[in-house]
């Protein structure tokens, strides 16, 4: 056991990895919090009294079913599908669905329990929660996806609803999935709810910046953080991995606010563009013709494609990692350091391994963990869920304004936590304290329950 878990939390850390084995995801997002609350216990020994730290490592709902469909060929396939409702102290379970073969239960529950902190440090009223399947859209035709996504909501739909659990998109699931599970939602319950799925399409309920979210609250965040260091995006080389949804829009945010991103990727390998990432083209190949990153190389000749090759590689100095969980270890770390990083990002959930972690606090850096980085796309969502509340659709620059708005005051109360307990500078700190104190303090006041 690492001496870094305060003597306090280290038995809780030990009996949540008795009580989950092999869920090695969600064992490292529970022991990145629980390094940072020996301080809070002290300064809040009711916390412990009340065994608030257990019951938050402890869903309050797992739930995990049978997903039956046919395929183009007339063949049944059979897919799992999942929702950990983790923890609904502040509102609703509020957290997306992944539809990618490496999904388990120890994948959402990581998922999951990263979402009660992030979805409290918006400030919004949304609990935390988390869902998806190992399903793999890739590859798939329309109607595959569509009978899957029937399938998957044919039993989801009993679980969910506008003041119990509202689901978005995550990895796999983006427009077209929300629409086919909202289609189905609406068949099976007769119900006209908006509020019951986010990242809805803009005809029917959906959100403008919704798309662009999760990648411009990064972005925003990111230069919050430079701003404290009298910096900014202006004239900065930066790294982009990923070319989806997040990846895309980060880097649109970075070349407004006068950054240049030079390398961006997919799950084969990543482009290098010295003359800066074309957006459009990236657009076109992902967005529209969903093809490989490699197409970027058939019009603009002068750019690299490297196959299976290392994006961490590529000097920089934002590197903005939005692909996936664990994709900077510790080697890729230092060598972004050595290359002159200043700032990072994390666009995706948990992207960074607690040994690159390290690398960045010990080197001083800018570093922006998850779940305070990213959690404009929530943040939006619930913004999302609002507008349909109130019937009413908001203009672009407003609901943009709202989002800048609440990824300032997220960084703001991260940067004001950490000098609190004596950890100035460190974002991880800040925001693992800010967000726990905020959901202990609801469970204290409704009991034990």
């Amino acid at each position: 056991m690492s001496p870094s878990i305060d003597e306090k939390v280290e038995p809780i850390y030990k009996e949540v990895l008795d009580r989950n084995p092999g869920e090695v995801e969600f064992h490292q997002a529970v022991r990145e919090v629980l390094e940072s609350l020996g301080p809070v216990l002290v300064k809040h020994p009711e916390y412990a009294d009340q065994r608030i730290i257990e019951r938050i490592c402890e869903p309050e709902r797992q739930i995990i079913f049978r997903i039956p469909w046919v395929d183009d060929n007339g063949t049944v396939q059979i897919n799992r599908g999942f929702r950990v409702e983790f923890n609904s102290s502040l509102g609703p379970y509020k957290g997306g669905l992944r539809f990618h073969p490496s999904v388990y239960l120890g994948i959402i529950k990581f998922l999951g329990f990263e979402q009660i902190f992030k979805n409290a440090l918006t400030g919004l009223p949304i609990g935390g929660g988390k869902g998806g399947s190992d399903f793999d859209p890739k590859g798939k035709s329309d109607g595959e996806v569509m009978r899957f996504c029937q399938s998957f909501m044919t039993e989801l739909y009993r679980h969910i609803g506008e003041h119990t659990d509202v689901p978005a998109g995550d990895i796999g699931v983006g427009g077209r999935e929300i629409g086919y599970m909202f289609g189905q939602y609406k068949r099976i319950t007769n119900r006209w709810e908006a509020g019951v799925l986010t990242g809805k399409g803009l005809d029917w309920g959906g959100s403008l910046v919704r798309t662009e979210a999760t990648g411009y609250g990064a972005v925003f965040f990111v230069d919050e953080m430079l701003k404290v260091r009298n910096d900014s995006f202006d004239g900065k080389t930066c790294v982009v991995s990923g070319s989806g949804n997040v990846s895309i829009y980060t880097m649109e945010k970075i070349a407004q606010l006068g950054g240049k991103t030079v390398a961006c990727s997919d799950s084969n390998g990543y482009i290098y563009d010295e003359k800066g990432i074309d957006l459009d083209l990236v657009k076109q190949i992902k967005e529209i013709e969903r093809r490989r990153i490699k197409h970027y190389t058939d019009v603009h000749k002068h750019a690299k494609y490297i196959s299976k090759g290392n994006i961490w590689e590529v000097p920089c100095q934002v590197a903005m990692p939005s692909a996936t969980q664990n994709e900077i270890n510790g080697k890729d770390a230092e060598l972004l350091v050595k290359n002159g990083c200043i700032a990072v990002g994390e666009g995706a959930n948990m992207p960074t391994t607690p040994e690159g972690v390290k690398v960045f606090l010990d080197a001083k850096i800018a570093y922006g963990p998850g779940k305070a980085a990213n959690a404009g796309g929530v943040a939006t969502s619930a913004l999302e869920m609002q507008q349909n509340a109130s019937r009413d659709s908001w203009t672009f620059d407003y609901t943009e304004d709202r989002l800048r708005q609440i990824m300032r005051n997220i960084h703001n109360t991260c940067y004001r936590t950490a000098e609190e307990y004596g950890a100035p500078g460190n974002y991880v700190t800040g925001a693992n304290i800010a967000g726990f104190i905020k959901v202990a303090e609801a469970m204290v006041a409704f009991g034990v329950i």
